[in-house]
């Protein structure tokens, strides 16, 4: 970002960056829902000979915006005219999963609960399959203003299948300003202090807490301490 001459992304991510990085340079931000508008933007900086910088949240590949960004330089024949590099973070599932010990050590699957581009039919399925298959489960965009429904029906579907007492984590702004870590149960977890910027990880049937965090083993000790 230090050698970009534009940088471009979402106004809250922005927002985030310390404004030594921000001076100097040709900075673009749109609000939600702008995101083509913002990779279109970036793509014509760079025609025009920017070194420009797209900022993402967490890691650009995990629901953010690289895939767009090359879609878009796909359908415009440029994907060998312009130089692109994506540049990997630290998702917010793995910096959840840090704050609370290690909840993803087996198979485990992450899904999103926001129904604004992919309907909601298909990501309850993909839940409930995750659920069956016995997978740790991160979510992300558990819940917000418009959308409060759809945590307490995936919670309800864990308490139908018996598995009410599993462990959850549910991180609030995990490695920034704010962060919060909160143990419980998926019958304990309150939706009503979930948000945006939270990430919820449900244990599976292995999964245990204890002295305040969780751990899903990989079965190391089942293995080799009783041979």
């Amino acid at each position: 970002m230090r050698q970009a001459d534009c940088i471009v992304g979402y106004t809250t991510y922005i927002r985030l960056l310390s404004r030594d990085l921000l001076g100097g340079k040709d900075v673009v931000s749109t609000g939600m829902t702008g995101e083509i508008t913002r990779c279109r933007t970036a793509v014509d900086r760079a025609l025009a000979g920017s070194n420009t910088a797209v900022v993402c949240s967490g890691d650009p590949g995990i629901y953010a915006l690289a895939g767009l960004l090359l879609e878009i330089l796909r359908e415009q024949g440029l994907l060998d005219r312009v130089p692109f590099r994506v540049v990997p973070g630290i998702p917010a599932f793995c910096a959840a999963a840090a704050l609370l010990g290690a909840p993803l050590m087996h198979d485990f699957a992450v899904v999103s609960l926001s129904d604004l581009l992919t309907p909601w039919e298909t990501i309850e399925r993909r839940i409930r399959a995750a659920l069956e298959a016995d997978f740790v489960l991160a979510l992300y965009n558990p819940r917000s203003k418009k959308r409060d429904w759809q945590l307490p029906r995936i919670l309800e579907m864990y308490r139908f299948f018996g598995a009410g007492d599993r462990p959850v984590g549910a991180v609030k702004n995990a490695a920034r300003e704010g962060e919060s870590v909160h143990l419980t149960t998926v019958s304990g977890l309150d939706p009503e202090e979930v948000d945006m910027f939270t990430t919820v990880i449900i244990g599976n049937s292995q999964t245990t807490s204890w002295n305040r965090v969780m751990i899903t083993p990989r079965g190391y000790m089942a293995k080799y301490e009783r041979s």
